[in-house]
């Protein structure tokens, strides 16, 4: 009985939430209302890519100009400018760039390729080619003429819809002068995805000067909204409609051979493999990618992590092959407590033992784009190897991906997983065969971006069916420039389960409500300060919704007008332990008994200075009670540059946990200092090491990267991994590996 009303009441708060989300799309003026455009004229003339803008044609394109201060207030006109003019014939958009500034001393984080914006000099350009205020193309450069390039989804609300892993072939340089430089861009029509005979696209760019501290947009943007969000606009409109976009057949082979010894278990390799992708494009708006026996050995290490929950802790996805519209797949359900797929599932695996492992990738398929301008489409089918030894079967992982879009910028998705066994073996347990998923999720976006928010409904199926394998949240934020009202609820079954997902726990239903005044002072160093209120409540279902966890938090955020941040956090939590738990992680400690709730306390202070300076550095000390102990905190970072050429940082955390006898107490070290050379815009050197106890780890990645020809590179990766307490090696590989991109 109580399980029949709690479905029935969360089928009601869903209904409610989605007419509520569909008269707040219908309440909003239209965003586009108040556009600023400029017109881009067609051309027959030849550009020579130089970042010298001396050819005559420049002098005919109109201008993008009369630029608006962003930061550090959003109310005036720049007060160093910038001009943008473009040109276009049938195969390339042509940008010439004027950027004024205050000298020449200009702050650049490296040579590299998809450099960090936010803490040096560059511009950015952003194209939404589909008019839809959702999804946009971003390219960007700096005074050196390093470029980068990424994609924006979701409005560009958060930055989890902001991505620079993206890659494609284009060209770009600069050239400085006395008081302003100049860039040239020439980034081929088949580089976007855009509606055949598309006569407009909305268009904005923003623009980062450490000389004068100020930030700057073509489109003016409120304080409140992020810089890179989609929302405010102008257009960009064609001199004749754009024609079909013929993109060329890409083939980018591999090579790699690697050679490693596991000195734990005394097992070396040699292995020479070869593969590689391909991608075609379908029209103007479709991407196929395919990929045979990929590699992803290029691939940085990932940032080890001290974790002190309980749960599992999700890493970014960062191979190529995943990012391109990944938004389709990945933006499903909640991104913290109920993600149906997460990526980074396929090609890992768990041996016998329950360790981690590499889980070979025999070769995919990936179709995502637009069908038309508001109906969107995904389709991903992967192919992974088995590993008996381990008792990992093959399996094949497909999802298929639907997103509407309805009213201005809102959507509805519809979404079915499958991963399945392709094969039968004796270690496999018929609850294994397979897992399936589907859903439905409602995306509200208002057009002036004041509220945002979802709604979804899930359900998975496994062999043999299960009852409580449901899964439903809904959220909902308004966001203005003095208020900021977030709330959210989730529920998870107990039986639901999605094997390509992030799922954190099962059996919760969860409640979070945040409300956060901001103030802008009119005068003096803060630029603005805010007070947040934010209690977070998890129920099981299963146990007459025992309250298992709470958090109620207040802060104070301080930002300085020199762009330095600090803020002050007071916290109050409660665990309801259900199974022991010992969270130093060590082998022969005592873990905290079950069944028992555990109140504490916790005081913390964060400070992150001027990123613009040469030096620049965080700190962020935490101290109170942790469960039946104390717990003292501190965690930060440095991070110098020795301009253009070089970057050394350092980031540590270090947590002295002391829990009553006889439960363990521990001193936990994480310290990872990197350095960074770039010898010239091809020519790349990283060295990450990475020290951690509680992993019983020392790491030491090195990576040398010649990129001898566009998106086309020879890698060098050598990694050592040691035990911490005896300084015994454990594995130890180099990687060579040579990856060609080919246009045909």
């Amino acid at each position: 009985m109580l399980l029949s009303e709690n479905i029935t009441l969360r089928k009601v708060i869903l209904t409610f939430v989605t007419l509520l989300c569909v008269q707040l799309s219908h309440s909003q003026n239209n965003f586009s209302s108040k556009n600023r455009s400029f017109k881009v004229k067609y051309i027959q003339d030849f550009i020579q890519l130089d970042g010298i803008l001396d050819e005559p044609i420049w002098e005919e394109a109109e201008s993008a100009s009369d630029f608006w201060e962003y930061f550090p207030v959003d109310s005036i006109q720049a007060l160093k400018q910038t001009d943008i003019k473009m040109l276009y014939d049938d195969k390339n958009l042509y940008i010439g760039i004027t950027v004024y500034t205050a000298g020449k001393n200009y702050a650049v984080e490296s040579l590299r390729r998809d450099f960090r914006a936010g803490n040096s000099d560059n511009i950015t350009l952003l194209f939404d080619t589909f008019n839809d205020g959702n999804n946009a193309f971003l390219f960007g450069i700096n005074p050196f003429g390093v470029m980068r390039e990424g994609l924006v989804s979701g409005g560009g609300l958060d930055l989890r819809g902001f991505t620079i892993s993206w890659d494609v072939k284009w060209r770009g340089e600069s050239q400085i002068y006395d008081d302003y430089y100049t860039s040239e861009m020439i980034i081929p029509l088949t580089s976007f995805k855009f509606r055949e005979g598309e006569t407009k696209w909305r268009f904005n760019s923003y623009r980062f000067d450490t000389q004068s501290n100020e930030n700057s947009t073509w489109a003016r943007i409120p304080q409140n909204q992020n810089i890179f969000g989609l929302t405010f606009m102008g257009d960009m409109v064609f001199e004749k409609p754009l024609g079909k976009s013929r993109t060329p057949f890409a083939v980018i082979p591999y090579i790699n051979y690697l050679t490693a010894q596991d000195f734990e278990n005394d097992v070396s390799t040699n292995d020479f493999k070869f593969g590689g992708d391909a991608k075609v494009s379908i029209g103007n708006s479709l991407n196929l990618d395919i990929t045979v026996n990929p590699d992803f050995s290029q691939v940085e290490v990932d940032n080890q992590i001290t974790n002190l929950t309980r749960f599992e802790i999700g890493l970014p996805e960062r191979r190529q092959f995943f990012i391109d519209n990944n938004d389709l797949f990945a933006d499903f359900g909640d991104s913290r407590d109920s993600n149906p797929f997460f990526s980074r599932r396929i090609g890992i695996a768990r041996d016998t033992a329950g360790n981690t492992i590499e889980n070979s990738i025999i070769g995919g398929v990936r179709l995502s784009g637009k069908l038309n301008n508001r109906l969107r489409i995904g389709f991903l089918n992967i192919q992974t190897e088995a590993d008996e030894a381990n008792e990992i079967p093959t399996n094949n992982n497909m999802m298929l991906a639907v997103q509407q879009q309805v009213f201005s910028r809102s959507n509805i998705g519809f979404f079915f997983i499958n991963r399945q066994s392709t094969s039968d073996y004796d270690f496999l347990a018929d609850e294994d065969r397979y897992n399936r998923v589907m859903g439905i999720d409602y995306n509200l976006i208002s057009q002036d971006n004041l509220w945002s928010g979802r709604a979804f409904l899930h359900k998975s199926f496994e062999p043999g069916g299960r009852i409580e394998d449901l899964s439903s949240g809904m959220q909902l934020e308004y966001n203005s420039r003095y208020w900021n009202f977030f709330s959210k609820a989730v529920f998870v079954g107990e039986d639901y389960q999605s094997d390509l997902g992030f799922i954190r726990r099962t059996d919760i239903f969860k409640g979070i409500f945040s409300m956060r005044r901001v103030f802008w002072p009119k005068e003096g160093i803060i630029q603005n300060h805010s007070i947040r209120f934010f209690p977070n409540f998890i129920w099981s279902p299963t146990r007459n919704f025992l309250n298992t966890d709470y958090t109620t938090r207040l802060d104070w955020e301080v930002r300085f007008n020199n762009l330095s941040e600090a803020q002050a956090s007071f916290s109050h939590e409660y665990t309801y332990l259900l199974d022991d738990f010992d969270p130093t992680r060590s082998d022969d400690a005592l873990p905290l008994p079950g069944e028992q709730g555990y109140y504490y306390n916790s005081a913390s202070f964060q400070y992150r200075s001027d990123r613009r300076r040469l030096l620049s550095y965080s700190i962020e000390p935490t101290i109170g009670r942790f469960f039946n102990g104390d717990i003292f905190s501190v965690e930060g970072g440095l991070n110098l540059r020795l301009q253009p050429k070089a970057v050394v940082s350092m980031n540590f955390r270090y947590d002295q946990i002391q829990l009553p006898e006889p439960y363990g107490s521990a001193d936990i070290w994480l310290i990872s200092p990197r350095f960074d050379l770039t010898f010239s815009k091809s020519l790349f050197w990283s060295t990450l090491i990475q020290y951690s106890n509680q992993r019983d780890n020392l790491g030491i990645n090195s990576r040398l990267q010649w990129r001898f020809a566009p998106l086309s590179d020879l890698f060098l990766v050598y990694n050592d991994n040691y035990f911490v307490n005896t300084f015994a090696p454990r594995v130890r590989s180099i990687n060579l590996k040579v990856t060609y991109w080919l246009n045909i």
